[in-house]
Formats: structure tokens, C-alpha cells, sequence
């Protein structure tokens, strides 16, 4: 089949895009390799897609509609793996246009492009930060999310309902995955994991927000990637016993599903941290901080339903997944 997957020079994207070579699949990838972050470490997993056979690449934003118009009506992608956005949920990450621009403008060109090519299956990226301040753990998909902490939240509840109505009105199959802290090799420098291992190293101290309390469903890229690819082929249906008089947020009486995808298991920021110090070896300098604006405190993911459907099952402990990331830092960083 052919895959587009959006965002592919990003860090899901790319293991994603690499995972569908593997495996056969052609894939077109997109990406704008904006200034986020150091776009050269952009470039380098974009250089490797690039050495391999069935992988094509438009260099465009997703928020010019022309250009993405015509890419969908030229390449007639079967299945859409729409993973670009602006990402951040700290105020000053970005600023606010850039989320309305990649996320809101972004996410309705990718809607349109499936809609008039008859794409088979739409899997959308959403997030954890949906959940905003909810505090009922874990975090599951049939609760309701009305109040985002942030305006990247604010923007995936928003992709989410754009999609649902794609679903009704066009009989688009859509699958929204919240993702729940991804970590691993070729990781984003702004997450955590990267800040703190690049920052040891060097010597410098460690900002522990929230005074070390926070808690995180830290998962594992390759196990993310798993249920990433299980959901696309698996193509989302209507629920026959779906009713309007007690609404489930999470399936609809149109080919819509919502899935959380996670570790099931979180981790205290302080013991993530003693992983990050014996992978290293060394001690981090640690500077306690307040928690700042649009934070939450904990996230756990319930993802019973996505074990139920396609069989997702992340099997990557901590302390090896930091252990391969300090690795691949090591090695990348020379």
C-alpha cells in the first residue's frame, strides 16, 4: 500500500516511515523541517529515509492548502498517517498562530485530502494533553475533555472533533491516537529525556519542574510504532450500539475511534531521572522549580481498549529504552 505519512522527518514519523519500508509499504513523506528544534537533526533522519527504496519526499507545510491539495490528487495515497503539528505545551514554546497554523489549518488540509482522494483509513495524531485537568486516573478515552491546560491540547481536542465530522458527513474511517510521552533514540531535544542527558554530560544543571513530583507514562518509540501501524490496519467502523442519549466520547454511530497509547505504567520524574544518572553515569546538578503553566502533574494511560482491538502491548521497561537513547546520543553526539 501506499502510506503518506505527514511529519516524517519528525521523531514518530520517521521510525514510523522506517517501520513501513520494512515492511514493503511505499510511503510519501512530508514534512516543512521548520526551526522547532535544530532542524539538522531533521535533515539526518530525513537523509536515511531517503537511502531507501519506496520512499518519496515533498518538502511543504501542511497549512499551504494548494500544495497539499495537489500532493493528495498526485499521489493518491491509500492510507494517511497524519502526524505533523506544532508541538510544545509550555506558553512560549511557540507561538499561538503556529498552533492554529500547523494544527487547525494543518490538520483540515489533511481532512480535505482524504475526503476527495477516497482515502481508505486517516490514523490522526492527538495527545495526552487533551486531558487537560482531569484528574480521574487513568486517563481514559470514554471520559469527557473539556478543559485543556493548554492551547497544543486545545488544538488536538480540536482535531478531534473536526475529524469525527469528517467521519459522519464523508464516511471517512478515522482513528485518533492520544500519545502519552514518547521517548527513545532520534528523540525531540526539547523533551526531556534529550535536556537532561544533553545538560549531565556537559556538566550543567537539571530544571525539575513541579519540584520532582510530576509523573509520566514515558513509552517507548518502537512500542508506540507497533501500535501505530496495528491501528492503521486496522480500519476504524461505526458501533452499532452507539447511542446519542448516553454519548461515549471514544467510538460514534460514523467509522470513528479514539485510542490512548501509553506505557500503562508512570514513572516518578525523580526515579526517570535515577534511570537518566545510571545510564550516564553521573549525577545530574538538579535546580527545583515550580510547576509552570499548562504542565499537569500526572498522566497514565488507560489503553485497554487498544490491547482489546489490535493487540497493542508495550513490552520496552525504562530503563532500557533510556539505555538505547543514551546510546544513540552518545553515538550521534560522537
Amino acid at each position: 500500500m501506499k502510506f503518506l505519512v505527514t511529519g516524517a522527518a519528525g521523531f514518530i514519523g520517521f521510525h514510523t516511515a522506517v517501520r513501513l519500508l520494512d515492511r514493503g509499504e511505499t510511503v510519501v513523506g512530508v514534512d516543512n523541517l521548520n526551526g522547532y528544534y535544530d532542524p539538522s537533526l531533521k535533515e539526518a533522519r530525513l537523509a536515511i529515509l531517503q537511502g531507501r527504496k519506496g520512499f518519496s519526499f515533498f518538502r511543504q507545510d501542511i497549512a499551504d492548502r494548494g500544495a497539499m491539495a495537489k500532493l493528495f490528487n498526485s499521489e493518491r495515497p491509500d492510507k494517511v498517517i497524519h502526524l505533523a503539528a506544532q508541538a510544545g505545551v509550555r506558553p512560549g514554546s511557540a507561538d499561538a498562530n503556529a498552533y492554529i497554523d500547523s494544527n487547525i489549518v494543518g490538520t483540515q488540509n489533511v481532512l480535505e485530502g482524504c475526503r476527495h482522494t477516497n482515502v481508505q483509513h486517516l490514523v490522526l495524531a492527538s495527545s495526552s494533553s487533551v486531558y487537560g485537568a482531569n484528574t480521574a486516573m487513568p486517563f481514559s478515552v470514554h471520559d469527557n475533555v473539556d478543559h485543556p491546560l493548554s492551547l497544543y491540547g486545545a488544538t488536538k481536542k480540536s482535531n478531534e472533533l473536526a475529524a469525527h465530522a469528517y467521519a459522519h458527513l464523508y464516511g471517512l474511517p478515522v482513528t485518533g491516537l492520544r500519545f502519552f510521552t514518547v521517548y527513545g533514540p532520534w528523540g525531540r531535544p526539547d523533551m526531556a529525556l534529550f535536556r537532561f542527558t544533553q545538560k549531565i554530560l556537559a556538566g550543567e544543571p537539571i530544571e525539575v519542574f513541579n519540584h520532582g513530583r510530576h509523573a509520566r507514562d514515558f513509552t517507548y518509540i518502537d512500542d508506540i510504532v507497533d501500535g501505530v501501524l496495528r491501528t492503521a490496519d486496522k480500519i476504524a467502523e461505526p458501533n452499532q450500539n452507539w447511542n446519542g442519549d448516553a454519548p461515549d466520547p471514544a467510538t460514534s454511530s460514523a467509522p470513528y475511534r479514539l485510542y490512548n497509547i501509553g506505557n500503562n505504567n508512570p514513572v516518578e520524574l525523580m526515579d526517570f531521572i535515577a534511570a537518566i544518572e545510571t545510564a550516564l553515569g553521573r549525577e545530574a546538578k538538579k535546580v527545583f522549580l515550580p510547576m509552570q503553566p499548562g504542565d499537569v502533574p500526572k498522566t497514565f494511560a488507560n489503553i485497554d481498549d487498544l490491547v482489546h482491538n489490535v493487540g497493542f502491548r508495550p513490552s520496552t521497561p525504562l530503563t532500557e529504552g533510556i539505555e538505547r537513547f543514551v546510546a544513540w546520543y552518545r553515538s550521534y553526539y560522537k
